[in-house]
């Protein structure tokens, strides 16, 4: 697969060739359909985030449709997922069992630490995919991921 890849810090991206990820326990893989850009992915490639894991594909405003399921996956094939930012966290710890996830010592986000979506492939975690309704195309919903998210959570605290 094609893939957008920042290879270090303040470097550009670079179209390289990757085997398409294989999903393991709970994870789906997903052919993208749409990533927008948010500001996150100028600060990694300004090098002006700490922890980044290198070489890393950028994006975590995805949009794509399951193409593969590993085990324990409920989701349907061909099913249409948003992904956003949130790509990994415990599930054991108090955050996580009273849904503040994303205050987990132990997250792990998409396009920063865990490859995202500037390629024609990415894997998620099932448990922060989000079914899109077919009012939206994938070009219009892809921003949602993470601005729509934001005030979608602070309403809901």
């Amino acid at each position: 697969m094609k893939a957008m890849v920042l290879e270090t810090g303040g470097g550009p991206l670079q179209e390289r060739e990757r085997p398409i990820p294989i999903p393991g326990q709970g994870h789906v893989l997903l052919k993208v359909e749409a990533c927008a850009v948010c500001r996150t992915d100028l600060h990694l490639l300004d090098n002006e985030l700490p922890d980044i894991s290198y070489p890393i594909v950028p994006g975590h405003e995805i949009i794509g449709r399951v193409a593969g399921r590993g085990p324990g996956v409920t989701l349907a094939h061909g099913m249409r997922l948003g992904v956003p930012w949130l790509g990994y966290s415990c599930g054991e710890c108090w955050y996580c069992l009273h849904g503040h996830e994303n205050l987990c010592d132990r997250v792990r986000f998409i396009g920063y630490q865990i490859d995202g979506g500037f390629a024609e492939y990415t894997l998620a975690d099932q448990r922060f995919c989000f079914p899109i309704a077919p009012d939206f195309s994938s070009a219009e919903a892809a921003p949602l991921m993470c601005a729509g998210l934001i005030g979608y959570r602070s309403l809901s605290m």
